[in-house]
């Protein structure tokens, strides 16, 4: 069974930027750049008939490009830090299209999700990493001027059953807006 997610990809000189926050930091495992994204909804292992099912409702989504910005480095876990991550900004169009797939999974008949949408690019994993080395690294690593790209296509990704952190397939695209006809890449099914 595929462990699928939904999520925007982060172009190649949005990567090269967040690249310079990598390092200086113990216990911290860096993701690869091209494994960077933006999670809209973890879907889990489905069947074949669900991920199939998922591909064509996703082509349905009706959205538009839209802006996406990331402002701020910052981390989760507070006293027993997991990772640190890059802020993307919340805006109107994010969170429509995050809760469009929301209710999307929910017609599929998959649980809904148990956390906050807190949009983010993960930078890096972290394992026995004290929370005064989180602090530090991330007053001496700030995004100084906020980093901007168009979202111009939802992304259906899969990973391997592991720790996190990819690598990451791209399993179908849907481009979004009018201009732009929703042809995936292909249907899931035939990549499995």
């Amino acid at each position: 069974m595929p462990r699928l997610f939904t999520a925007l990809e982060i172009p190649a000189e949005v990567a090269s930027a967040l690249t310079l926050h990598r390092g200086g930091l113990a216990g911290a495992r860096w993701i690869e750049p091209a494994d960077y994204h933006v999670t809209l909804r973890f879907l889990g292992d489905v069947d074949r008939r669900t991920a199939n099912d998922l591909d064509e409702f996703l082509a349905e989504i009706r959205s538009y490009p839209f802006e996406v910005t990331l402002d701020a480095l910052g981390s989760f876990g507070g006293d027993k830090p997991r990772s640190v991550f890059a802020r993307v900004q919340p805006s109107p169009r994010l969170s429509e299209l995050q809760a469009d797939l929301e209710r999307l999974t929910r017609r599929l008949g998959l649980p809904p999700e148990g956390r906050k949408f807190v949009p983010h690019v993960t930078l890096a994993r972290l394992r026995d990493t004290s929370p005064v080395d989180v602090a530090h690294y991330l007053s001496l690593h700030p995004i100084v001027r906020p980093i901007s790209f168009t979202a111009r296509r939802l992304a259906l990704m899969s990973s391997r059953d592991s720790v996190g952190g990819g690598p990451y397939v791209l399993e179908a695209a849907y481009p979004l807006g009018p201009s732009y006809p929703n042809r995936p890449l292909g249907s899931v099914s035939q990549r499995r």
